[in-house]
């Protein structure tokens, strides 16, 4: 195991840190020096295939089922109910990722959504209506969120520093595969069991087995290998931690979030341009729905999940080419320079053909997934390890508001056939904004201090 002392920004060095491109032998020398790595990134791969099956799952359930029906106003309606309560409390339980060992996190979390699946499954073959359902899956974001804090916070504590960049790319990205694939398995499984209710529900089950998986290769990890740094352990000497008791840091987690985050220029500015992709993301995803349920642009569930594919593209693609940007112009360049690349691809989308949105999915998949490998990364070297699970938190509770909040607002002036060239041209203007509050932000850190 390689222990990564977390540090502050006033102590990190200017970006960009290290090779950061980390080479070949480099990589595979870390997965051999450090098994805990391998082992993070099986739990990542198995976490996020059960996420992508759920995912895909349920909205095939609710929006390609032949016995139900919703407009875009349900679909905005089960987005909040899906995210935006976990958005109000995940922060707060988030706290205790600083405070539980994030090993045992990660098993329980598993095993409960396992559970929780399970539910869900047996809800809608039961013929529940829409609210039913989107309530069961509720509770299945929420521990599905707690992993992906849990895994997040706890990658510094298996690789070393000057790999951190290279090593959460690869990371974040092959997760975004593993979530692609658990979509392409949903499509696969639905073909298998049909589109009805019954058959939603057994495609459903199928992340449970994947997620039970995921538990028990997390429970290989040894105890606090993951961190955090000082964990509550009764009757033990541990040091204090520096955000208080548990109890203390639950009730006031929100508000510990966002005021780490904003002590730091460096994570303050990534997330800004992350949640302003997260806002674009929203009325992109609810325009596509519509426009595939519709046969606008045609395909059904088969079409979105193309669509949804070529993002995965572009994600991949991320992955190669972040840590070499960063390495060459630095994480704010980098960060200004995809939402300027996204702007330009968001209005390709007024086209409404079908190849140029493939081809703009992939372009916006790479952005979206550079600012969010560069926010990561400012997070998990910027933020100290008693803050950093509820930094992440924070971060999970930005990306479900800007998102419900775009799908809400899209709702209300979409066309009946998807085609809305004005919801089109107003995500473009959120990324041209979003570079000059990405500077703004950053000009905040003087120049001993890192830069994003």
């Amino acid at each position: 195991m390689v222990n990564v002392e977390p540090t502050t920004a006033a102590t990190v060095p200017p970006s960009p840190i290290g090779d950061q491109r980390l080479p070949l032998r480099d990589f595979i020398r870390s997965f051999r020096c450090s098994p805990g790595l391998s082992r993070l990134l099986a739990v990542r791969l198995g976490s996020q295939f059960t996420d992508g099956l759920f995912q895909a799952a349920l909205g095939g359930a609710i929006l390609f089922n032949p016995e139900r029906h919703a407009d875009p106003m349900a679909v905005a309606a089960g987005m909040a109910v899906l995210l935006l309560p976990y958005s109000v409390i995940g922060p707060f339980a988030g706290a205790l990722l600083d405070h539980w060992d994030r090993r045992t996190v990660l098993v329980w979390a598993n095993v409960l959504r396992a559970v929780l699946v399970s539910l869900v499954a047996i809800v809608i073959a039961t013929g529940t209506g829409d609210t039913g359902v989107l309530i069961a899956a509720l509770a299945v974001t929420g521990a599905s969120r707690f992993v992906a804090s849990g895994l997040s916070a706890g990658l510094p504590h298996v690789a070393a520093r000057e790999h951190l960049v290279g090593m959460n790319s690869f990371f974040t990205t092959i997760g975004a595969g593993a979530l692609a694939a658990g979509a392409g398995g949903a499509l696969v499984l639905r073909e298998i069991f049909g589109s009805d209710n019954t058959g939603s529900a057994a495609t459903t089950m199928g992340a449970v087995v994947v997620a039970l998986i995921a538990a028990f290769v997390a429970h290989r990890f040894e105890p606090l290998q993951l961190g955090p740094d000082h964990p509550d352990i009764v009757g033990g000497s541990r040091a204090r931690n520096p955000a208080g008791s548990a109890l203390r840091a639950v009730a006031v987690g929100l508000g510990h979030g966002a005021r780490a985050v904003w002590k730091v220029p460096s994570v303050a500015a990534a997330l800004s341009a992350v949640g302003a992709h997260r806002l674009v993301f929203g009325v992109n995803t609810l325009v596509l729905l519509v426009l595939t349920k519709h046969s606008s642009l045609g395909g059904g569930l088969t079409g979105f999940g193309l669509v949804a594919g070529m993002i995965a593209v572009g994600m991949f693609l991320a992955a190669v080419i972040t840590p070499f940007l960063v390495a060459r112009i630095g994480r704010t360049r980098a960060v200004v320079s995809a939402l300027a690349v996204g702007a330009l691809a968001q209005i390709a989308l007024c086209t409404f053909n079908g190849i140029v949105i493939c081809v703009a999915a992939v372009v916006l998949g790479l952005i979206g997934q550079v600012c969010k490998l560069c926010a990561d990364a400012a997070m998990q070297m910027d933020v100290d390890d008693a803050r950093r699970g509820q930094a992440f938190s924070f971060q999970d509770a930005l990306f479900n508001f800007a998102f419900v909040g775009a799908v809400f607002v899209a709702a209300l002036t979409i066309a009946d056939n998807g085609m809305s060239p004005d919801l089109i041209i107003a995500g473009s203007v959120v990324y041209v904004v979003a570079i000059f509050v990405v500077r703004v932000i950053n000009n905040r850190t003087s120049p001993e201090k890192i830069t994003i």
